[in-house]
């Protein structure tokens, strides 16, 4: 197994997770489900080249890893 090194995320799409919203085609981790996810805090990431690729982002992970960031410009690669 190789060893684990730090990336850096591109802007991606996220929205809050709304209480009581169906899941389905939504992705949702064993540990998340095992945390008691979905719950309120928790946020939906979106891949902007396929609308159908959703999976839950816990809270706590999005508070301490994502900040808001300008609509990337599409010619800058």
């Amino acid at each position: 197994m190789s060893a684990f090194k730090w990336y850096r995320k591109k802007p991606g799409l996220l929205r809050p997770y709304v209480q009581g919203e169906d899941m389905t085609g939504i992705s949702v981790g064993p540990e998340d489900a095992k945390a008691g996810s979905p719950k309120e805090g928790d946020w939906i990431g979106q891949n902007p080249a396929n609308p159908k690729d959703q999976w839950l982002v816990a809270a706590d992970y999005f508070t301490k890893n994502f900040d808001p960031t300008p609509v990337p410009d599409p010619s800058q690669g």
